[in-house]
């Protein structure tokens, strides 16, 4: 019988924990251990911390601890960007693992942290490890996908992508970001100071888009707006009253010669359903004699999406020559040890 892929999850935020779930559902799977900041989780079994009926046999220590473990494969899930992930992901190359990031930077994180991202490239190929970071997006809807599409196309002109999507599902980190829950002059403010971003991974699937299509930047125009909620809504994480910010619609516009050749919109909310908007996934793709057009409705559930993204690239990234990869790099998606 052949051995189980021994991994570890690190963070049991909301995404971490989704990870977790799915990784005790998967059969060729073990999970050996678990990692979590706050310290009222340590020293629990991971069951009770997520909420199953029964034990799991696997206690929830400190990040140390969890790579004292034997393991093939650590799952990172605890910040969106590369400075706060790459200490971390050091330590867990250097106990000798391969590393799946959640943090949208380290979809492409060259783009924006060139030296870094040197730096974990080196330590991952000296340990004869694959670091790769993927989501449903960025990851997978807004540049891998994409680029797929391009497959059947024989010229390209410009590419325009949106995702009108439920930030229901995710944890207090994401809606801190988007500012969900501030009121308009908070939320002006926290763009200013650099707290609110709207949607990380923008500039990281530009860049990966048109690296894969041998396109050359020259220049990332991103805007910023909030969305005012006309009722209440409410998740575990935030409540927002009339008047104040439900979520941000962020695009972002790739230029060449002064035209915007990849356009790529992103409004983000908390129940947007509760005001009738309906959510999904557009990909058009212009051509000088035939164009494409594809519509995912309702949007890829972005929770489940990047929870299933992270653990169905386990082979991908176990198959991977050793280094800093990204979604460019290794062979496309598809599940892992599903359920027939």
């Amino acid at each position: 019988m052949k051995d189980k892929i021994k991994v570890i999850v690190v963070g049991l935020g909301a995404m971490g924990s989704g990870i977790a779930k799915l990784l005790l559902e998967k059969d060729p799977v073990q999970v050996v251990g678990v990692a979590a900041s706050r310290k009222e989780k340590q020293g629990k079994d991971l069951g009770k911390v997520l909420g199953l009926s029964g034990k799991t046999g696997v206690v929830v220590t400190s990040l140390e601890e969890a790579l004292s473990k034997e393991a093939d494969i650590v799952f990172q899930c605890t910040t969106s960007f590369v400075k706060e992930a790459a200490p971390d992901i050091l330590k867990m190359v250097g106990s000798g693992k391969n590393v799946i990031s959640i943090a949208e930077e380290m979809s492409y994180p060259h783009t924006t942290e060139p030296e870094l991202s040197k730096v974990m490239d080196e330590a991952a190929k000296e340990k004869g490890v694959t670091i790769l970071g993927t989501g449903v997006n960025p990851g997978f809807v807004l540049d891998t996908l994409v680029l797929t599409l391009t497959g059947p196309c024989e010229e390209i002109l410009q590419i325009k992508a949106s995702r009108i999507n439920d930030l229901s599902p995710f944890g207090q980190g994401v809606m801190k970001t988007q500012g969900v829950g501030t009121t308009l002059e908070e939320f002006r403010k926290g763009l200013e100071m650099g707290k609110i971003t709207g949607h990380i991974g923008f500039v990281q699937s530009l860049h990966m888009i048109a690296d894969g299509l041998g396109w050359e930047l020259e220049e990332v125009i991103e805007n910023r707006e909030p969305i005012i909620s006309n009722v209440v809504r409410e998740t575990p994480h935030v409540l927002v009253e009339p008047g104040m910010v439900a979520g941000c619609n962020h695009t972002a516009k790739g230029m060449c010669r002064g035209e915007p050749v990849i356009i790529l919109e992103h409004p983000q909310q908390i129940h947007p359903h509760l005001e009738g908007v309906e959510t999904g996934d557009y990909i058009e793709i212009k051509g000088s004699s035939s164009s494409i057009n594809m519509i995912i409705k309702p949007e890829i559930p972005g929770g489940i999406g990047t929870i299933s993204m992270a653990v169905n690239m386990i082979p991908q990234v176990l198959g991977s020559p050793p280094g800093l990869v990204s979604m460019l790099d290794l062979p496309f998606p598809r599940a892992f040890g599903a359920s027939k």
